[in-house]
């Protein structure tokens, strides 16, 4: 089907294999084992020698639709879902690292993921140097020997900076090491980073891909081997699993992925604009600006600019916070990707857990302000915020 049908196609029927009841929408399987005819199959499926379910931490029907559906969007071989975005993270990283093997991420990294990187990663062995997101020679001067993974976030959270991800994968090429690429600003709708040269793709269900803020949810996506052999083998054994309901929830938020990552593409646009003309408002980040530093590296690599902006306010966290508390329509809340307009102060929030000197460093300041932009209208989302404005 992957090869044989288009993306809108795929997002709606890929992975379906219907059972003997006929349904047309995908069936919850809520089990957590399944029965076997006999002993000797049993057997055979607990030493992988018969394909087939053996018990829900990793292997569910339900799932696994979800997982071959993302995997046809993203160009994949194989998908392994997860609990979260987070474990997705954890499963690649202690999947595929041995103890002092040496990582490369970015410096904009989401806070929660910089946390484990710094302060869990290397407790397991394996030191992380950063840098910076849009210098591809200061990615190639960071590795050494050792280096066997390069982690990259693009768009970045939350000043939607780009990583030349051809770019990267040339140093991950020259140095052996493998390109890890988060799509989950983009989706696989306006960037799919494995046909650009990435060797493995994360991603947060949790947001554009469910789009309703109802479930928690990650994947890896990537070939047979890395993916299929040795990250699934991590989840059946550490267990960080999706359950099967959510699982069908993220089917059903794939099957309108792409109409609505266009919508939040255009009102993020028009946000953005109307946000850069605001006398309040000092900067504004979001890769569809010209003003944007990265914007034709933008057109090149994605087929839209996203949902996100975000942008600085005259008058420090003093003014951001008035911005926020004056809002009726918007949400205040650091979810994103839903179809209600989010918004927060990514240096209490978001970044929080981060030293002053690592947001500094980061280019998070106390006047910054991120909104995801939703399915409202947008001339309502402007109005809310220009009350605080």
């Amino acid at each position: 089907m992957t090869h044989e049908y288009e993306f809108a196609t795929n997002a709606v029927r890929a992975g379906h294999a219907r059972t003997a009841e006929g349904e047309n929408s995908e069936a919850i399987f809520a089990t957590s084992s399944f029965v076997f005819e006999n002993a000797a199959q049993a057997a055979a499926r607990f030493q992988n020698r018969e394909a087939g379910n053996v018990y829900s931490r990793f292997t569910n029907p339900t799932v696994r639709t979800f997982e071959q559906r993302l995997a046809a969007l993203e160009g994949g071989e194989c998908c392994v879902a997860t609990a979260s975005g987070m474990a997705a993270i954890m499963a690649c990283c202690v999947a595929l690292l041995e103890p002092g093997d040496h990582v490369v991420a970015s410096d904009g990294l989401f806070g929660s993921t910089m946390q484990f990187f710094k302060k869990y990663l290397t407790r397991m062995g394996n030191p992380v140097d950063f840098a910076r997101i849009d210098q591809p020679e200061d990615w190639l001067e960071k590795t050494n020997a050792r280096t066997r993974l390069l982690f990259v976030e693009t768009p970045s959270n939350p000043l939607t900076q780009l990583a030349d991800i051809r770019a990267l994968s040339e140093v991950a090429k020259n140095t052996g090491a493998i390109l890890v690429v988060d799509n989950c600003f983009c989706t696989p709708v306006l960037q799919r980073p494995l046909e650009q040269g990435a060797d493995i793709v994360i991603h947060s269900a949790t947001k554009y891909i469910d789009g309703q803020g109802r479930c928690v949810g990650g994947a890896v996506v990537g070939d047979k081997q890395r993916v299929g052999e040795d990250i699934f083998a991590f989840l059946r054994t550490a267990g960080p699993t999706m359950s099967a309901f959510n699982a069908w929830v993220f089917l059903k938020g794939l099957e309108t992925l792409e109409i609505r990552m266009q919508r939040h593409c255009e009102s993020a646009m028009q946000l953005a604009l109307w946000l850069e003309q605001h006398p309040s408002v000092s900067k504004v980040y979001f890769p569809g600006l010209q003003s944007h530093p990265q914007h034709s590296l933008c057109l090149a690599q994605q087929t839209g600019f996203g949902g996100i902006v975000s942008f600085e306010v005259t008058g420090g966290q003093e003014h951001a916070w008035r911005v926020i508390d004056n809002t009726q329509l918007l949400s205040i809340t650091a979810n994103l990707g839903d179809a209600k307009t989010t918004i927060t102060h990514p240096a209490t929030t978001t970044h929080g857990r981060l030293s002053a000197a690592e947001r500094s460093q980061a280019g998070i300041n106390e006047s910054l302000i991120r909104v995801a932009t939703g399915l409202e209208s947008v001339r309502d989302i402007e109005a809310d915020i220009a009350r605080g404005l």
